[in-house]
């Protein structure tokens, strides 16, 4: 006889989360992108900032701090 294969539930509690972050990249692609002088690649650069927002934060935030 063939066993039935167990099935696990996998249930995914990050959704608000990842709308969280989409929303900040939004808005952290449109403040450089407008800061941008809109050539191309000032536009991709203003995209690829965006993406890493957070580490622009920490960095200033670990300046204040005198760390």
């Amino acid at each position: 006889m063939h066993e039935q294969p167990s099935r696990i539930r996998v249930v995914e509690k990050a959704g608000p989360w990842g709308f969280f972050f989409l929303l900040c990249y939004i808005g952290a692609a449109i403040y450089f992108v407008s800061n941008s002088s809109g050539g191309l690649w000032d536009v991709v650069l203003g995209l690829l900032q965006a993406a890493v927002w957070p580490v622009y934060v920490t960095f200033h935030v670990l300046g204040i701090l005198g760390a």
